[in-house]
Formats: C-alpha cells, sequence, structure tokens
C-alpha cells in the first residue's frame, strides 16, 4: 500500500482536474435531461395540435409573455448589444414567413402541393406548431429591451421554424397528391387546367369568370382555400381591362 499512498501524496493536485471533468460530465447529463424532457413536451403539444386539426377542436392560447421586469444586468438593449443577431433572427423569420404564404396565398400551389396546407399532416402541423411560438416569441422590434434568457428561447424558436418548414415542404414535394384518389387527382388536374384560363389575360372576362367558378366547384372538399387565398385569385381574374372610352381601346 506504501507506493500507492507514495503516489497519492507526490500527485494530490490530480484531484482537481479529475472533479473539474466529474462536474463537467454530471453538467452535460443534466443538460441532455433537461433537452429531452423539452424535445417530449413539444412532441405532446405537437402530437395535440395534429389531433385538434382532424376534430376540428381548438386548443388553448399560449400564454401571454410575462411583463417585462426592472432591467437588471442580465437584460440586453438589442441596439446597444445585439442589433446584428436580432436583425438576422428578424430576417430569417420573415424569409420562412414568406415562404410560407406563397403557399398560402398561391391557389396553383396548394394544388400542387396540398399537404402544405393540411393541418392534419404531421410535419405540417409541427410547422404550424414552431411557427406560432416563434410568433408569440418574437420581439416586439429591434428596440426592444430583452433578456438573454428571451433572446435565447427567440433564437431557439427561429431556428425551430425554418427547420419545421423546410421538412414539410420537402414532404409535401414529395406526396403532391399521392394521398389523393384516382378521382380526385383528376378533379386537381381540371381545377389546375381551369385555372390557367381563370389568370390567363388572354382569355375573355366571361371564359376568366366561367373557370374561377369552375376551380372552386373542383376544389370544394377536397382543399381547404383560405379567404386571403381566394381574395388574391380573384384580383387576379378581375384584372382591370381598358375602358370602352379608352383612346387605346378604340384603336381597330
Amino acid at each position: 500500500m506504501e507506493p500507492f499512498f507514495d503516489f497519492l501524496g507526490n500527485f494530490w493536485w490530480l484531484a482537481f482536474p479529475l472533479f473539474g471533468v466529474g462536474a463537467g460530465a454530471w453538467n452535460s447529463l443534466q443538460a441532455a435531461s433537461r433537452r429531452r424532457h423539452k424535445q417530449k413536451l413539444e412532441l405532446i403539444r405537437a402530437r395535440a395540435e395534429l389531433r385538434a386539426a382532424e376534430t376540428g377542436v381548438i386548443l388553448p392560447p399560449l400564454p401571454a409573455k410575462p411583463e417585462k421586469k426592472k432591467q437588471k444586468q442580465s437584460e440586453v438593449t438589442s441596439g446597444e448589444k445585439r442589433p446584428s443577431t436580432l436583425e438576422r433572427l428578424f430576417a430569417t423569420h420573415d424569409e420562412i414567413t414568406a415562404r410560407w404564404l406563397d403557399y398560402e396565398l398561391d391557389v396553383a400551389k396548394m394544388i400542387a402541393y396540398p399537404a402544405m396546407s393540411d393541418g392534419r399532416q404531421p410535419l405540417t402541423a409541427a410547422f404550424l406548431r414552431a411557427k406560432r411560438r416563434a410568433d408569440h416569441l418574437r420581439p416586439d422590434g429591434l428596440d426592444a429591451r430583452i433578456t438573454a434568457e428571451e433572446l435565447r428561447e427567440y433564437r431557439e424558436a427561429v431556428t425551430d421554424f425554418e427547420v419545421a418548414f423546410d421538412l414539410a415542404e420537402r414532404d409535401a414535394k414529395r406526396l403532391r397528391d399521392s394521398e389523393f384518389t384516382d378521382a380526385e387527382r383528376k378533379r386537381l388536374a381540371t381545377a389546375q387546367r381551369l385555372l390557367n384560363i381563370a389568370v390567363d389575360e388572354a382569355a375573355t372576362p366571361a371564359e376568366r369568370q366561367s373557370a374561377y367558378r369552375r376551380v372552386r366547384e373542383e376544389l370544394d372538399g377536397l382543399i381547404a382555400v383560405s379567404d386571403e387565398a381566394i381574395e388574391t385569385l380573384e384580383k387576379k381574374v378581375m384584372r382591370e381591362l381598358p375602358r370602352a372610352d379608352d383612346p387605346k381601346a378604340a384603336r381597330p
């Protein structure tokens, strides 16, 4: 035993780095446990929203943001310390929202990729949940005072939002109309053909109106078209034509 105690006497200082390694490993395990718990809660919420989308049940809103407390050392003023961070997050948030609106407001894209507008699709439901959280955590502006913790939560929410959209979009492009019956796919193809006529400036107003009405009939019961998408489509269909008293219209 004497050699062992001699070793301890000469290399007692090794206890400190070994203790540090052990403490670091313990902290890593704790952080991993917290992440798993958070992911489990998010999965539960995503499944709940999916079931709600299938049954038409409206989920309760997310809790309101806590009121800002008096400024502490942990607070950061976006205009002073982190302007580039918030600017980048806002830009990414707005970019993904714009990409999503391209599907929500474009009836042609709805027909081509119906899963992007179907809340019953698991990845679409997960994306909508991520969007809802990112919108909820978004600061009021670049000059808003937020804590370091709030900034971290918003950054994670924007990342989740971006990843969830990419996954939902990829899946929608993979699925296309594969989950519809043959008869339903024929209706979608007919709706797409009629839609091209409805927005064709070379077609007469009567042709565009007739095609527009038939598009609505073909999509009824197949795809839930938002009011905003209908309004956007109607504006395309009802493009202003030259007036009868317009000199250019009177030319032969």
